[in-house]
């Protein structure tokens, strides 16, 4: 374990205005952590812009934690110009300040056999639930007529 010590791990997302967006990608990169402690002992969340904590605050942290090996993993579907230039150009100016520390920025989640069982799933769920389970009953999301905007 102490050889994988030295890898930090950044869940990093676009980051939103919302604090229950901010606060989802938190939830996954503390689930992350705990799922996977014993091989990666160092995570951290990261919003790409709009709210903290940012890649560099991130990045800071993951050194701080003892970390010199950076993985910077995008939390989005595609290969946008989010993964070909801002995070890494953020991961990059980050690094900068920490010149005993080298970073790589993952492939993004992309197309994947866990990615059509999440769908699958998803989309289950609705259909087993009848188009009205508990989450979207009566919003505009459930397409029932006079549903409300939320």
């Amino acid at each position: 374990m102490k050889g994988n010590m030295s890898n930090g791990i950044i869940i990093v997302d676009h980051g939103s205005r919302r604090d229950e967006s901010n606060q989802l990608l938190e939830q996954i990169a503390a689930l992350f952590a705990q799922r996977f402690e014993q091989t990666y002992g160092i995570v951290e969340p990261a919003h790409m812009e709009i709210a903290e904590p940012s890649i560099a605050t991130a990045y800071a942290k993951c050194v701080e934690r003892g970390a010199t090996r950076i993985v910077v993993c995008p939390f989005f579907l595609g290969p946008g110009k989010h993964w070909t230039s801002d995070i890494p150009r953020l991961a990059s100016e980050a690094a900068q300040l920490h010149p005993d520390s080298q970073y790589h920025v993952t492939m993004p989640l992309g197309i994947d056999d866990l990615i059509l069982d999440l769908l699958a799933k998803r989309v289950d769920f609705c259909v087993d639930h009848g188009f009205r389970c508990e989450s979207c009953r009566g919003t505009i999301r459930s397409g029932e007529k006079g549903a409300r905007v939320t």
